[in-house]
C-alpha cells in the first residue's frame, strides 16, 4: 500500500495521518469544509501529504478511512470506494447524530450502516475505541511490544489488508469477528478508550499500553 485516503480530517484522521507520514505512507486527507481549510494541517505533514475533496481522497486511496461524525456516513462517495477497503472510526453519539432506530434496538452496527451504503465496497472497523491523544503517542515499532487494537470485518482479506495498514502505523491487531461483533468496541463497553488509559476517566490521563490478553478480556466483558 503507498497511498492512505482520509475522509475525514479531525482528531483521529489527523493523528492517522501523522502516524502514516511518520511510517513513509502518503496520505490524502479530505474534509466536509474544502481542501483549503487543510492548508495548515499538510504543511505539517510535509511533501507526503496533500488534501482533497472527499470523493478525490477516496479514489486516491489504496486503503480509506471514513472518520466523520455518524450522521455524515450518507455522504460519503460510494463510487470510487467499489472495490476497495474502508476503515471505519465512526462512533454512535445520539446526541450529536440523533436517534437512529437500528442501533438503538441493537440490530445493527454502525459499521453495518456504513457497508449498506457502500455496498461493493469492504468495510473494516478499526481505531474507533481509542482516545485520539492516546493514539498518537501508543504505537511501536515491528519487534516491540505493541499496543493492541480491535478489528471487525465481513471480508477476510479486508481485515488482512487493514491489520498490514495498522501494523505500519506502530500497532498489533486482534480480530472479534465479524462486523456484526463491532459493537463490542462502541462507546461504553470495556474496551472503549479505558485500557489505553494510565486511569479513569480515560481521557483525564496519560496514555498505557494494552496488549492483547488486555484487549480480549475486555471485549469479550461487553454486555448489551
Amino acid at each position: 500500500m503507498t497511498t492512505l485516503g482520509l475522509i475525514g480530517s479531525g482528531n483521529i484522521g489527523g493523528t492517522l495521518a501523522r502516524l502514516a507520514v511518520a511510517a513513509g505512507i502518503d496520505v490524502v486527507l479530505s474534509n466536509s469544509r474544502g481542501p483549503e481549510t487543510l492548508a495548515e494541517l499538510v504543511a505539517e505533514l510535509g511533501e507526503r501529504a496533500r488534501a482533497a475533496t472527499p470523493a478525490e481522497a477516496a479514489a486516491a486511496g489504496d486503503v480509506v478511512v471514513v472518520t466523520v461524525p455518524l450522521k455524515a456516513y450518507r455522504q460519503v462517495p460510494a463510487e470510487q470506494l467499489v472495490g476497495k477497503v474502508v476503515i471505519d472510526t465512526n462512533n454512535y453519539y445520539p446526541e450529536r447524530d440523533g436517534e437512529i432506530a437500528d442501533l438503538d434496538a441493537g440490530v445493527s452496527t454502525s459499521s453495518e450502516l456504513l457497508q449498506r451504503h457502500l455496498p461493493r465496497a469492504r468495510v473494516v472497523k478499526a481505531f474507533n475505541n481509542i482516545f485520539y491523544k492516546h493514539l498518537a503517542v501508543l504505537a511501536h515499532p515491528a519487534g516491540d511490544e505493541r499496543t493492541v487494537l480491535p478489528i471487525a470485518g465481513d471480508d477476510g482479506e479486508a481485515k488482512t489488508a487493514a491489520a498490514e495498514l495498522i501494523g505500519a502505523l506502530g500497532y498489533d491487531t486482534l480480530d472479534i469477528g465479524a462486523l456484526a461483533e463491532s459493537w463490542r468496541t462502541q462507546p461504553g463497553t470495556p474496551v472503549y478508550g479505558t485500557p489505553y488509559a494510565a486511569g479513569e476517566p480515560f481521557w483525564e490521563h496519560g496514555a498505557a499500553q494494552a496488549d492483547a490478553d488486555t484487549v480480549r478480556k475486555a471485549v469479550d466483558a461487553a454486555e448489551r
